[in-house]
């Protein structure tokens, strides 16, 4: 657990800005190229990490569209299996992401269902191959399953104190 602890700590000190989960539909294009509906699963203002079927590579640049904000212009940092970790090119403001946010702040038990099969999914991929990409998905795993945790726990509670009013 401590070592766990530990891991966390030192992917903290690398991000420049906290990551939050959330469930977010998403479109993104590559130049020349129609778009792909993708699922936005965490995100900071210097970027985002999503889920999405058709592949694109490590360095290449894209639009993002998200209901609510502007198009932004990403790079693809990394990619591994369905997952891809985008950098914005201009930081999100910090009063646009604590918006999107509180629009996310209550997760329903569909989306923490959803966490927990990323989680799974992504502790199976890794356990498939080591290398540096599926250190990635190591750390999404563990982020997502204890977001399934924190978030189920809450709604457990919300659900038990609402039974006894």
């Amino acid at each position: 657990m401590a070592e766990i602890a530990t891991q966390l700590a030192q992917e903290q000190d690398r991000r420049r800005s906290n990551r939050a989960a959330l469930r977010l539909s998403a479109t993104m294009r590559e130049a020349g190229r129609g778009r792909v509906g993708v699922r936005v699963i965490d995100m900071s203002t210097h970027g985002c990490r999503v889920e999405a079927a058709s592949g694109v590579s490590a360095e290449t640049w894209i639009w993002l569209s998200i209901a609510g904000l502007e198009t932004q212009y990403c790079r693809v940092v990394w990619r591994c299996q369905e997952f891809a970790g985008l950098e914005f090119a201009t930081p999100l403001a910090d009063a646009v992401f604590e918006r999107l946010l509180q629009d996310q702040k209550h997760l329903s038990e569909n989306t923490i269902s959803e966490l927990r099969d990323i989680a799974n999914r992504t502790h199976r991929l890794a356990s498939k191959e080591k290398n540096a990409e599926t250190e990635t998905l190591v750390e999404l795993s563990q982020k997502c399953a204890v977001e399934a945790v924190v978030e189920g726990l809450r709604l457990s509670e919300a659900k038990r104190d609402s039974g006894a009013s």
